[in-house]
């Protein structure tokens, strides 16, 4: 067994899912986790589930209750992050949610502005704070991937609030990234389709498609999601992956639509 080395990460939406897999892959493999999101009794739940191969997951994993939504909770999440570690080598904004696959004149402002809130400015919020740490450390630098979703590059059907800021999300990777450049900060993007979580699973008896019918869908497993990611927060900081797509290969992508 390798020892630690203990790399300082943030998993937002760690209590379930694409988060979770991944906050608790990185634990394994030697970095100390904090796992932040909204419900504490899904993070501990999630530090419960991992596999700590050094013994000391009490000192490996860290459960932060977090609305990415609100800049004072945020704030809150990187302070402990200061206090605790005094730097931050990677953050992973994964937090997000969906809003209902209804035509777009049907959708709520409401919806349409609680999927822009935690999806958008909830990963600037905290890309922000990344970059107030990464910036002012030694060594200078770290990493941050977000979660942009297949929806980064191809809608489904009445999903316009969720597309719209998974679009967005892929402008704030390439601001961010070029704003970071300076400052030894890679910014890059992971792009999951259809991983098998429990948001998902209605995949499998049948999804909307664009051309009206309603078919089941490949998903692949959440640890290929969580494997990828890993691999990007791995990278030394002179090597960045600024997009990558990992998907179920026979889901409906490439000519979806």
């Amino acid at each position: 067994m390798t020892r630690p080395h203990n790399r300082i990460a943030v998993v937002t939406g760690a209590g379930s899912g694409i988060g979770r897999a991944t906050a608790n892959l990185m634990a394994r493999d030697g970095w100390r986790v904090v796992f932040a999101g909204r419900r504490l009794d899904a993070l501990r739940q999630s530090i419960d589930m991992c596999e700590d191969p050094f013994g000391d997951i009490q000192a490996r994993a860290f459960a932060v209750p977090t609305d990415v939504t609100r800049p004072d909770a945020v704030a809150a999440l990187f302070d402990f992050v200061r206090a605790r570690f005094a730097r931050l080598d990677f953050l992973f904004n994964n937090a997000g949610i969906f809003t209902p696959g209804v035509p777009l004149e049907d959708l709520r402002v409401d919806q349409w502005r609680a999927s822009i809130d935690v999806n958008l400015t909830g990963a600037f919020l905290c890309t922000q704070q990344a970059f107030r740490i990464m910036k002012a450390q030694q060594p200078r630098g770290g990493r941050i991937v977000n979660n942009g979703s297949i929806s980064a590059h191809a809608p489904r059907p009445h999903a316009a609030a969720y597309t719209a800021s998974k679009h967005a999300i892929t402008g704030l990777t390439k601001s961010a990234a070029l704003d970071g450049r300076a400052y030894d900060i890679a910014v890059g993007q992971i792009d999951i389709g259809n991983a098998a979580t429990e948001l998902s699973a209605g995949m499998e008896s049948g999804m909307a498609q664009a051309d009206g019918s309603v078919r089941a869908e490949p998903r692949m497993d959440v640890d290929h999601a969580a494997a990828a990611v890993l691999h990007m927060a791995n990278l030394p900081l002179h090597a960045n992956v600024l997009f990558m797509t990992v998907m179920a290969t026979k889901m409906p992508f490439v000519g979806r639509g």
